[in-house]
């Protein structure tokens, strides 16, 4: 008897993640991207790719 409610309650516990994740989707009004305007050619946005990819590389070289 009790494997029958522990395999009730197993399979209640699915069914309610299943319903959860379709509720969330559901609830989630349409997004629209954002345009976004950046002059790639700004020498102060070519300073901070530099800046973030020398930040990058220290990382990879610390995580090794």
């Amino acid at each position: 008897m009790s494997e029958l409610a522990s395999t009730n309650s197993a399979n209640s516990s699915q069914t309610t993640a299943a319903d959860n994740k379709e509720k969330a989707s559901a609830a989630k009004p349409q997004e629209q991207e954002e345009e976004i305007d950046i002059d790639l050619e700004a020498p102060e946005t070519e300073k901070a790719a530099l800046a973030i990819q020398n930040q990058f590389r220290r990382f990879q070289k610390k995580k090794k």
